[in-house]
């Protein structure tokens, strides 16, 4: 006969064991944990998932450990699970519940020693979506501003080398998008909008990657507009910054061509 004092909690912790223990013989590799704790048995298994790319397996077992265990220290690790394993998959409906997922999580967590990770997670939400130059940059902006903010928040986290890489990459991007659009204007003789464009690079993102290009087309407009003495120097810099860059042989041309036309050009001789 039964025993009446047998409670709900308990059978039900027997069924969750028994259900591990079954998958324990499935094609996930076995944990190591002590008996009882399931709530460690889930996070293992689940970060075994998550190695192996397996998305909804992975968050399977992550939000079995959210619902049954409220007073678990271990939430917080299954809550990063559930939002690496929707970045995982990488399409634009999972890169709204993994933001969704980083996003609660700092507000649940910011004291979290792993907040760090989430906010860069944030930004690479934004980022894994970025779009080529040619294309709206919308995403590109979202991911500088995600982890613009991880660099002022944590400047010593462990993770702040791969966050400015990939801010650079994300920097660069838009920066290129800039570029383009000016080259564009350049070429349809729109010279305003071309300087303007030029100009809000140099000014906004001094560390651009291609520097050299867009000197040559600052220098290049300028001198469309008359404003040679203006070109002179972006050419001079392009020459003094850069040992390798597709434009040297034309900016040290353009260098004499322009130095000798202000010469004739000074009534003083100078």
């Amino acid at each position: 006969m039964n025993n009446p004092r047998t409670t709900l909690p308990a059978f039900y912790s027997l069924i969750l064991m028994a259900a591990i223990a079954l998958s324990a013989c499935g094609s996930n590799p076995p944990v190591t944990a002590a008996p009882g704790e399931a709530d460690q048995i889930l996070l293992d298994r689940g970060n075994a998932a998550l190695q192996e790319r397996q998305w909804t397996r992975a968050r399977q077992y992550y939000s079995e450990l959210l619902e049954s265990y409220p007073q678990s220290p271990l939430r917080a690790e299954a809550k990063l699970g559930v939002g690496d394993s929707y970045l995982g998959e990488n399409n634009s409906a999972s890169y709204v519940y993994a933001q969704n997922e980083y996003r609660e999580f700092l507000a649940f967590y910011p004291t979290n020693p792993r907040a760090d990770y989430a906010q860069m997670q944030l930004g690479m939400v934004h980022f894994n979506q970025m779009l080529n130059p040619q294309r709206d940059q919308t995403e590109t902006k979202e991911a500088i501003r995600e982890f613009q903010t991880f660099v002022e928040r944590y400047p010593n986290s462990t993770h702040i080398n791969e966050v400015r890489k990939y801010l650079r990459e994300a920097k660069d991007r838009l920066s290129d998008w800039d570029l383009q659009v000016g080259t564009f204007y350049l070429s349809i003789r729109n010279y305003g909008g071309a300087e303007g464009r030029f100009r809000d690079v140099l000014k906004n993102d001094p560390e651009y990657t291609r520097r050299d290009s867009l000197y040559f087309r600052l220098a290049e407009t300028l001198e469309r507009v008359d404003k040679k003495a203006e070109a002179l120097p972006l050419y001079e810099r392009l020459l003094d910054e850069y040992e390798k860059s597709e434009h040297l042989e034309e900016a040290r041309r353009r260098v004499e061509r322009l130095k000798q036309e202000l010469k004739l050009s000074d009534p003083a001789g100078r």
